[in-house]
């Protein structure tokens, strides 16, 4: 018998020993290296073993903080994990089929970047490390001390060039330092670690990981290396890659260099006024190389420092994202509202990863205002993987709910400070409310609710009385911009979380809630009329507000279903006039407008607000009114990013209420289609559906009519409801008021 039979044949003796063998039953334990690890800093893990059969298998396992997963030399997870926080004490875990395992030895390897410090949303632990349980048919490969680990030196973490330090408190991560000359490559399965020590394991009572949560989001989607729209040199002599879109990207270059050289990757959005963002340096070895950054930035150009006697051979980029699919539009024929439906579109898009974030670049933390938004804007863009990321978003809220019943945001992180107006916001009808209508589920809803009300009647309204007292909570915030009559404000806040708290209670079956809540709505409702309606002024004001008059609280009136109808002329007289709101609170107002019935003042509204924005190069929307922020643009404080997401309310409002399509029941079971063109002649939208297809809509004027074709996905009614300007509903040859229609393609023409 020759050597190779002979080994073939030990082999085949070996593996059915193995399948009589009892299944190991080792725990998986959290091992980390014999280094300290700084913030920032990078470990590696490596572990070999023998499997007799090929196939795949199940994989749990969680870092401190973001992993890289090799199998046999191949990258099978890039940028696992999420920032930690499902409780103030746990860890999100990752589940996934690892595809590429096979007879004979096989070889995992695992990076992992520990981000360190507390942030706006992340909070590390005491122990960067791994845990990694691996359960094949025959036995489970579990984190102990058989695996190898070391600190891995390539990596290193850049000192921050922030000259206010805010980013020591705001961005979770760090800047990437990365040596080639220290390398190792992870793509070989044999690479050599014989000099590697040993892992150490940490006892998870001291490990302060707490309880593992399964990750309840998509893994990151993410492209191949893609090419930029357009590369040139600027004035500084960077290399600069221009990108289709605002976008998260791992830029990659291809390089010959003597070595020694340290090349400076970062995006045009690394300058955010006086902060930065987050940049790569990357120290050549000698020969020709690539390189692609492991962290996402954004922005809208990739610009590459590189000194003399570096040649560039070529420049990529990776796009990645959330993991859901764009399916809503709207498009007109005024190429305006497409424009800004367009960008809204693109800035929620870059406010998605682990979170929902107010900005990619600054912070990339999860307010509970800027969620708010967010959450109904999804509604009518993405297919329904993006409601997991509002579901998640929710448990985190109400799981770091404090022992007296607060809440606060951004979590998850350090931070603890109660937001009044934007608690408020996040438990009420806009919030937790919004997202059950999205997607019918139930279960959360139960699940938080006994939390939603102890905060909305417990810490607000323990006297049971109508109006809340002033409540400044950690920051007494109402609004970004002056004039902002805070204490009305919290009145029309809290009536929302009324209504939502209602909603919710009669959904579970919670009826003396359910009347509870109605009837301090009603108290609320008459107190403030009484209270802060201002005759004289035709406005809703505070006794004691002395500044510009808030077109914020007449809006929020309206929209929380205080103002009677008769006052609606004043309301729309005043809106007329004031202009004080935020990009974020304007889309209340023009909201407001469209429930007052006055379509075409929000969409003139709409164009003198957003004007700016939509017409500037960019692909998002800003912070602030003013142009502000990145590279080669005038910072103006107060204003802050030009891609944050609070500012697309627009998207909500054309396809909710210039389209007319709005849910009636959850998911859009059952929705209304009622247009209201305004100053448009010609639109076309989209709204997706669970349904299998989304709900369309194609509207012209006609010779004074509104000739529509709407179609009707299966499993969904359409309720066709009469536009105030039209007089009937022309369908079959019959005039009608309303009608339903089921699945199919049908046309209906709104009359004079």
């Amino acid at each position: 018998m020759n050597n190779r039979n002979l080994m073939w044949t030990l082999l085949l003796v070996f593996a059915c020993v193995w399948m009589f063998m009892p299944r190991g039953g080792s725990q998986p334990q959290i091992i980390t290296t014999a280094d300290e690890i700084a913030d920032g800093e990078w470990q590696c893990f490596r572990r070999q073993f023998f499997l007799p059969y090929n196939g795949k298998a199940e994989l749990r396992i969680a870092a401190d903080t973001k992993y890289w997963l090799y199998v046999n030399g191949e990258l099978v997870v890039r940028e696992g994990g999420l920032k930690r926080g499902p409780t103030p004490t746990g860890t999100y875990c990752d589940v996934i089929d690892v595809p590429n395992l096979h007879f004979g030895e096989n070889t995992i390897a695992v990076l992992v970047q520990y981000y360190g410090r507390n942030s706006f949303s992340h909070r590390p632990t005491a122990t960067p490390g791994l845990w990694f349980s691996l359960d094949t048919p025959l036995r489970n490969i579990v984190s102990d001390s058989d695996w190898q680990a070391i600190r891995y030196d390539a990596f290193w973490a850049p000192e921050d060039e922030n000259p206010k330090g805010a980013k020591q408190y705001r961005l979770a991560g760090a800047n990437v330092g990365y040596d080639a000359r220290r390398a190792v490559d992870f793509a070989a399965d044999d690479f050599d670690c014989s000099q590697w020590p040993q892992a150490v394991v940490v006892e998870r009572s001291a490990s302060d990981w707490g309880e593992f949560v399964e990750r309840p989001i998509p893994h990151w989607r993410w492209t191949e290396l893609l090419s930029y729209r357009n590369v040139s040199r600027n004035e500084e002599g960077a290399v600069v890659g221009k990108l289709p879109h605002n976008a998260h990207v791992t830029p990659y270059i291809k390089l010959k260099a003597k070595g020694g050289e340290r090349i400076v990757i970062c995006t045009d959005d690394y300058w955010i006024g006086p902060a930065r963002s987050f940049r790569t340096e990357y120290i050549a070895k000698e020969g020709v190389q690539e390189f692609e950054t492991p962290i996402w930035t954004n922005g809208h150009e990739v610009l590459y420092f590189l000194p003399e006697g570096v040649e560039v051979l070529d420049v990529k980029y990776r796009e990645s994202g959330y993991d859901s699919d764009f399916v809503g539009m709207f498009g007109a024929d005024d190429a305006f509202y497409s424009k800004l439906w367009q960008k809204s579109a693109r800035t929620l898009y870059v406010t998605m990863r682990d979170n929902y974030m107010d900005c990619p670049d600054r912070e990339r933390a999860q307010w509970w205002g800027d969620v708010v938004n967010e959450l109904g804007e999804a509604g009518y863009l993405f297919d329904e993987r993006a409601h997991l990321l509002t579901r998640k978003a929710i448990l985190e809220l109400m799981n770091w709910q404090q022992p007296d019943g607060v809440i606060a945001s951004p979590v998850p992180g350090w931070y603890n400070k109660e937001l009044p107006c934007q608690m408020l916001a996040s438990v009420g009808y806009y919030g937790f409310w919004t997202y059950y209508m999205l997607t019918g589920d139930k279960a959360t809803i139960e699940e938080i609710y006994p939390r939603v009300r102890k905060y909305v009647v417990e810490v607000w309204n323990p006297q049971n009385t109508g109006l809340v007292n002033v409540r400044r909570g950690g920051w007494h915030w109402g609004d970004w911009g002056k004039n902002i009559d805070k204490e009305a404000l919290q009145q029309c806040w809290y009536a929302l979380a009324l209504k939502g708290m209602a909603n919710m209670a009669e959904l579970i079956g919670k009826g003396s809630d359910k009347l509870y809540a109605e009837q301090m709505y009603d108290k609320l409702y008459h107190g403030f009329n009484e209270k802060y309606w201002n005759e004289e002024r035709q406005m809703y004001v505070s006794k004691r507000y002395k500044d510009s008059p808030d077109d914020r609280v007449q809006a929020m009136a309206v929209v929380a279903g205080l103002v009677p109808a008769e006052r609606y002329p004043a309301m729309c007289d005043f809106l007329k006039k004031h202009y004080n709101a935020s990009p974020y609170m304007e889309k209340y107002v023009l909201e407001a407008l469209c429930m007052m019935d006055q379509h075409s003042q929000a969409l003139e509204r709409m164009k003198h607000r957003f004007g700016e924005m939509v017409a500037a190069p960019h692909t998002t929307l800003w912070e602030g009114w003013e142009y502000t922020g990145a590279r080669g643009m005038t910072y103006k404080p107060g204003n802050g990013t030009y891609n944050h997401a609070w500012s697309g309310g627009g998207l909500t409002i054309l396809s909710q209420y210039i389209a007319g399509i709005e849910p009636l029941t959850p998911c859009f079971e059952r929705f209304r289609v009622e247009p209201n063109l305004g100053t448009i002649n010609k639109l076309q939208c989209r709204v997706p559906t669970r349904f299998g297809a989304p709900i369309e809509l194609a509207a012209i004027r006609d010779k004074g009519s509104l000739r529509c074709l709407v179609t009707v996905p299966a499993g969904t009614v359409a309720q066709i409801d009469l536009p105030k300007e039209f007089s009937s509903i022309e369908f079959d040859g019959q005039f009608l008021q309303t009608l339903e229609l089921g699945e199919g393609v049908h046309t209906v023409v709104y009359r004079p």
